[in-house]
């Protein structure tokens, strides 16, 4: 007869422990019979739910911020345009076929700022080359300047405020320009025109704040520490060749300007 484990002493326990262990045992064998059919019934203790970790956010990028250090960090017009091309945070380069940057002499005294590309300035990826494009090199040519010409004092340089078409040629969007804006910003600063040229409303309201080109135009303004010139966009005089009258004006204006008059 085994002895109950409260009369035995630990060595002999232990022992009898291991003995039982060579035999093959596996599981101890309580004093009193277990029914293993009622406990698989009961329920299992539940563990501790572990509160599962908070989510962190994810911090998000300020593209109008990056937009402003990559534009300041760009020394020259090649490297400015290599920052724009590469900048990722415009839905608007997705899908557009060419970044188009500017067009014409960079040392010319007048800077054209259009609003953005269409489909034939996408195509090519050169500012103003469409039938409105054409329209505004005749004009100019009226008062013998060229985005063609070697010579600063009769050349055109030429750019947008959006560097990518916008999808059926809509109007620019409110955070693209924003985001766009640093770009420009510094390519005047870069480019260091004496005059600058505001087509149509969407430049204005870019850089001046202000919308309402029939008010605005053919009245000297300034931007971004320039004298700035509004004037209907050539695709609107396209539509509307009774307005070429005050476009007229406007290049006289200007022409007026640029040889040192009023």
């Amino acid at each position: 007869m085994i002895q109950s484990a409260d009369n035995l002493d630990y060595h002999t326990a232990l022992a009898l422990l291991a003995w039982q262990v060579e035999l093959g045992a596996d599981e101890a064998i309580a004093a009193a019979p277990v029914d293993r059919y009622a406990l698989r019934d009961q329920p299992k203790p539940k563990r501790a739910a572990q509160a599962a970790p908070e989510p962190q956010p994810v911090p998000q990028a300020d593209p109008v911020a990056e937009a402003r250090a990559l534009a300041q960090a760009a020394g020259t017009l090649d490297e400015l345009c290599e920052a724009v091309a590469d900048f990722t945070h415009c839905e608007l380069k997705q899908g557009a076929r060419n970044t188009v940057f500017a067009d014409g002499n960079p040392a010319a005294r007048i800077m054209v700022i259009g609003e953005a590309p269409g489909r034939d300035e996408d195509m090519r990826g050169l500012p103003f080359v469409g039938r409105a494009g054409q329209l505004l090199d005749r004009m100019f040519a009226a008062i013998g300047m060229d985005r063609t010409a070697p010579d600063s004092e009769a050349a055109l340089y030429i750019t947008n405020v959006l560097p990518w078409r916008p999808p059926q040629n809509r109007d620019p969007k409110p955070d693209e320009v924003a985001m766009m804006l640093p770009f420009l910003q510094r390519h005047v600063e870069l480019a260091d025109p004496q005059v600058l040229v505001l087509m149509g409303n969407h430049s204005c309201q870019a850089l001046l704040g202000m919308r309402g080109i029939t008010r605005l135009r053919g009245k000297w303004a300034e931007a971004l520490g320039r004298p700035a010139l509004p004037m209907f966009h050539p695709a609107f005089l396209l539509r509307n060749p009774v307005a070429k009258r005050e476009a007229w004006h406007d290049l006289l204006m200007l022409q007026a300007r640029l040889r040192g008059g009023a």
